[in-house]
């Protein structure tokens, strides 16, 4: 089974349905749901879902939506070795490079971001939501 990091970008998209984004974020969490796929977020993810979606749904809807971020996928562990091999990653933006290094340390097959340009450098395979959703199709 493919084991994919969501980016927080798509978690937002999905969570706050952030339009014209949130059709494709909805769907790829519906696979998941589906068992079609692994999802896996970065621990940063949490803490950046509770930050936003707090300006909008206030903090029980930002508690909730942590809650049920911690279903729907697997948090991988920031420790000290992932922020030392992001501070040398050839990914120039830090989050994005502490997100490709927690996908490095699990071994996942794929991350899926709308932040492409970022991921450029990436030793993992990178799609957009919409290049995941076709590949989803062939598997």
């Amino acid at each position: 089974m493919i084991r994919v990091l969501i980016d927080t970008d798509v978690n937002l998209d999905f969570i706050l349905q952030r339009q014209p984004f949130f059709v494709e974020a909805s769907e790829i969490f519906t696979r998941l749901g589906n068992g079609e796929f692994i999802g896996y977020v970065s621990a940063v993810t949490p803490i950046n879902v509770a930050y936003f979606t707090r300006k909008t749904k206030g903090i029980s809807g930002a508690i909730q939506a942590v809650r049920d971020l911690q279903i729907a996928v697997k948090i991988i562990e920031i420790n000290n070795a992932t922020i030392t091999n992001a501070l040398v990653s050839p990914i120039s933006d830090f989050e994005d490079a502490v997100q490709h290094e927690c996908a490095v340390k699990e071994n996942l097959d794929a991350i899926v971001t709308r932040n492409l340009k970022d991921f450029k450098n990436s030793t993992i395979k990178v799609y957009s939501p919409a290049e995941f959703l076709q590949f989803l199709q062939t598997v």
